[in-house]
């Protein structure tokens, strides 16, 4: 394990202070798909989509209607669950390489120059707990940085998949072009692959250590390519149910689609599903599903709008991917931890992607680490259907232009009030979640007392933590 001399030694005084953990630790699988929509699944209102397994693992979790990612695109929110800490501080604010603001027609800032890599002095939650003698095993989309900086030199011992780009290299079908991960048939399919390999991973594990599978897949990600097993079904089900053009609406540049009815993009998530039913089934298979907590969780919000639509549809949330209204940044979360949550449980308390570091850390019968998961906070007290977290604001620094049509900004969200700053208009809006989920109602000129406040608590965590700010591009 690499580390920062601070961090190493903050490392070492937590670690070496307590045993490794034996057999009986608790095993974690993390299920971890790339631009899934908040509404994208069944249990979660889609009624479209098709996710009976997904759907199951709720009916016998907790549902958590208010969790957040870090960022509305992936790399930032990848490096918050790696490590418990906020986008800014790891210094990945953007997809990795990200979006040239010089590439962007009337384009008002200048690039805000991030990392391209996870740094190595990060310790990832990988680390900590393979020091504690747990097996780490990585499958799927990594997209923290190239060779050198892959999944097994931040804390895995097993990396399938992994690598520097953020759609699937080649293609979903083989043959591909993934440096670690080499196609076994002609035609084959990276997301039953992936599985099949964490499969093995799970039959061939030591039985007398715990382990983490992460299983972060391609899907749903562009290129939108229909999954071939499953997609007449889905082609059937669009042409008895919609015999209209797909509506579409206006978000300042860009459009939004309005309604799920994408065969080709239900054919994905039904590829997940299917895959998610997979593994559960061989945790049941192996006896390890009493001993198994189980996450499920998207990077960011569903492709939605773009400058001619998106694939999907968050409904009733405004938006989606790239974007810092709430179907950019809300996702579908659920937690199953045997003992701890009740089946069909639901939790509204806002919660975000840093939380999940420290999550586990406590589940592994670990101590705190807060000089590490600087900005998570753990989550049990909630498991077990509590309500004992401090209130606390939620915050999103995106300073960068996107493919999505978004303009630099940020945002805040406090109790049941949400403000975003958008840098590019010079304007703030705000909205009352309670009332207000899909963020229609902006309340700024009615409450301009608590938009100054929300703003105010904005600048002072950007502040904080060093947030880097746009700086604008003089007028010729």
């Amino acid at each position: 394990m690499r580390a920062t001399s601070a961090l190493l030694a903050v490392l070492v005084a937590v670690l070496g202070a307590v045993p490794a953990v034996g057999a009986e630790g608790p095993n974690f699988v993390f299920f971890l798909v790339d631009d899934l929509g908040w509404a994208d699944l069944g249990c979660f209102g889609s009624s479209f989509y098709e996710t009976p397994n997904i759907d199951a693992l709720c009916a016998s979790g907790m549902k958590f209607t208010d969790g957040y990612a870090a960022c509305p695109v992936c790399s930032p929110t990848r490096a918050s669950i790696m490590t418990g800490r906020h986008p800014v501080r790891v210094d990945i604010t953007d997809w990795i390489p990200g979006t040239a603001a010089s590439r962007v027609p009337g384009a008002k800032f200048r690039q805000v120059e991030d990392r391209d890599n996870l740094a190595l002095d990060e310790v990832t939650i990988a680390e900590v707990l393979k020091q504690h003698g747990y097996q780490t095993f990585f499958a799927g989309k990594w997209h923290l940085g190239g060779r050198g900086h892959w999944p097994t030199d931040q804390g895995f011992d097993v990396n399938i998949g992994g690598c520097d780009k953020g759609s699937p290299p080649g293609g979903y079908y083989a043959p591909w072009d993934n440096p670690n991960l080499k196609a076994k048939t002609e035609g084959e399919y990276l997301t039953e692959r992936l599985t099949d390999e964490s499969v093995r991973l799970l039959g061939a594990r030591d039985a007398q250590r715990p382990f983490l599978l992460y299983l972060s897949y391609y899907n749903v990600h562009t290129p939108i390519t229909p999954y071939k097993k499953r997609i007449e079904q889905f082609q059937e089900k669009a042409a008895a149910r919609f015999p209209d053009k797909t509506p579409a609406k206006k978000e300042h540049e860009g459009m939004s689609r309005m309604r799920q009815d994408n065969p080709a993009y239900a054919s994905m998530v039904a590829a997940v599903d299917d895959s998610v039913g997979r593994i559960l089934a061989e945790l049941e298979n192996l006896d390890l599903a009493g001993n198994t907590v189980v996450f499920f969780f998207s990077d960011n919000g569903g492709l939605c709008t773009t400058r001619r639509m998106g694939p999907t549809c968050n409904l009733p949330l405004r938006s989606g991917k790239g974007w810092l209204y709430e179907g950019g940044v809300r996702e579908p979360m659920i937690i199953r931890a045997p003992g701890l949550t009740k089946p069909g449980s639901v939790c509204r308390r806002p919660v975000i992607s840093t939380d999940f570091f420290p999550t586990i850390v406590e589940l592994a019968g670990l101590p705190a680490m807060p000089a590490l998961h600087a900005d998570g906070v753990s989550l049990v007290p909630l498991l077990s259907g509590g309500d004992a977290l401090a209130p606390r604001p939620l915050w999103w620094h995106y300073p960068h232009y996107h493919g999505s049509t978004w303009t630099p900004g940020a945002s805040i969200r406090e109790g049941d009030w949400k403000l975003i700053e958008f840098y590019h208009w010079d304007e703030v809006e705000l909205y009352n979640l309670k009332h207000d989920v899909g963020e229609q109602n902006d309340l700024s000129r009615q409450n301009p007392v608590k938009a100054a406040e929300l703003l105010d608590t904005l600048h002072a965590l950007q502040k904080q933590l060093g947030a880097k700010m746009p700086q604008s591009i003089p007028a010729e």
